[in-house]
């Protein structure tokens, strides 16, 4: 076959051009650092990435929902150690007016300390986040005490609130306030029953059973709610775990390999040098060049 001048110009044009469009694509991935940058340059790995984002996006809402619980029952277990506290206090003094020492001026001090700490647990009934009352079920927009039935009982809210933290996983975020502050708070309860004691004189070392039983309810109900801490702690971890590798896997998906990346740069401006040279050597002078 004869091979022609023209044959040759054709073909180093043609080879230039692929070595243009090598660079230029090995250009684009270090300054991306993504293996593509177009679906159709890997249909497979495109579809794969939207999957991976798919799986981070959903663990991204996981740890927002993880968040809102742990406000939720952080509030919670403060709002009953409060209420511990003032129980507590309630039952000192209980104690100290059952003694036979405080004579009936100082019995009725005691009961106006006593009414104050009630009517603390009623505000710790009405603990907010974010303006939703935490004890009201799903009536969260409704102030527990502001609901009362023909006896005057503060009538809490009902309903469950759950929050998905994993797939398939919910979680429990809030407490019956009825549970926690129903019967401390009813009339003619323990408490009521106390300070009826202190300003009529009555039996106050009777109401000591009752101040522990309210006590002990307090107690048991922070006890689950330490216990649903615990499992979002548990949670956070596992999050945090598939977090790291789903991050991974969408990276060795579509991250491309830099330092491969820049020696096949190199790699290719070498060769696109040595191809213009070698064309430059191939091309024959023109006539025109043998005139001047």
């Amino acid at each position: 076959m004869r091979v022609t001048q023209s044959m040759l110009t054709n073909n180093l044009l043609s080879n230039l051009s692929s070595s243009y469009e090598k660079m230029a694509k090995l250009q684009e991935q270090v300054s991306s650092q993504k293996k593509f940058s177009k679906p159709s340059d890997n249909p497979v790995a495109a579809m794969m990435g939207m999957g991976y984002r798919t799986n981070l996006n959903q663990i991204g809402q996981y740890q927002s929902n993880i968040a809102e619980a742990t406000n939720w029952i952080d509030s919670t277990d403060d709002a009953i150690s409060e209420a511990v506290s003032a129980m507590q206090r309630i039952r000192e003094l209980t104690v100290q007016a059952s003694n036979g020492t405080y004579e009936g001026e100082q019995l009725k001090n005691v009961a106006e300390e006593i009414k104050q700490l009630k009517e603390h647990l009623i505000t710790l009934g009405d603990t907010q986040i974010g303006g939703k009352y935490i004890f009201n079920g799903q009536d969260t927009n409704v102030r527990p005490s502001s609901v009362k039935d023909g006896n005057g009982n503060t009538v809490y809210g009902t309903g469950d609130i759950n929050l998905e933290v994993f797939s398939g996983i919910s979680l429990k975020i809030n407490t019956d306030g009825s549970k926690i502050f129903g019967d401390a708070l009813a009339a003619g309860g323990s408490i009521d029953q106390t300070i009826d004691a202190l300003e009529n004189g009555g039996d106050v070392s009777g109401t000591l059973a009752g101040l522990d039983a309210t006590i002990n309810t307090f107690l048991g109900m922070q006890a689950q709610v330490g216990a649903r801490q615990n499992r979002i702690e548990l949670m956070t971890d596992r999050l945090k775990q598939q977090e790291v590798f789903a991050t991974e896997i969408l990276s060795k998906n579509e991250d491309v390999d830099i330092e491969k990346a820049i020696m096949d740069l190199t790699t290719q401006e070498s060769i696109h040098s040595a191809a213009l040279s070698i064309g430059a050597k191939i091309m024959q002078p023109s006539l025109l060049d043998f005139l001047r």
